[in-house]
């Protein structure tokens, strides 16, 4: 009986550290990938402010024009 029990102590064990190193695994990868989208996120936002600061540099043109 004990030897059984110790059979299935190291096989849980074993699935414990399977588990484990699966998790580190992903969770390495989904820190990457988090990475990734921050640096896209933040290029999407730059492009919106440079957007916005043209619109809005048309706008105040528009408006000078319709002034003169």
């Amino acid at each position: 009986m004990e030897s059984d029990d110790i059979k299935q102590l190291e096989s849980r064990i074993d699935q414990l550290i399977q588990a484990c190193q699966r998790l580190k695994s992903e969770n390495a990868s989904l820190q990457s990938e988090r990475q990734e989208l921050d640096a896209e996120h933040a290029k999407l936002v730059e492009k919106t402010r440079i957007a916005r600061e043209r619109i809005e540099s048309m706008i105040d043109r528009l408006k000078a024009l319709e002034r003169g």
